[in-house]
């Protein structure tokens, strides 16, 4: 079984910054993408960035230049860096792993319990 820990939420004044961090744990042979999605009240769950095992990324045109997604493939490890913070960035933060290889079987879509990230203005 495959599970996702995240890690580096909480409360910042708007200007500062915070970093993400979601371990996968388990069996796992490789994952093709991993990201961060987010989901404020009231919204639907959206994307903010994913990374692919060969280290492309994709960004919402919200985050470009503020956020950066990074991974550690040996650690099975993404981060997301998260700078010039606002108070509509506002919003549970949940890490998505996507096609996981494991022992066992491979798993399409792997959800995190989400991480509260809270930005005063």
């Amino acid at each position: 079984q495959v599970q996702l820990v995240e890690s580096g939420g909480g409360l910042v004044q708007a200007g500062g910054s915070l970093r993400l961090s979601c371990v996968a744990s388990g069996s796992i042979f490789s994952i093709d993408v991993m990201g961060w999605y987010r989901q404020a009240p009231g919204n639907q769950r959206e994307l903010v960035a994913n990374i692919r095992s060969d280290g492309s990324t994709n960004y919402a045109d919200s985050v470009k230049g503020r956020f950066t997604i990074s991974r550690d493939n040996a650690k099975n490890t993404v981060y997301l860096q998260m700078n010039s913070l606002n108070p509509e960035d506002t919003a549970a933060y949940y890490c998505n792993a996507g096609r996981v290889r494991t022992v066992a079987k491979m798993y399409l879509s792997i959800w995190g319990q989400g991480t509260l990230v809270t930005v005063s203005s």
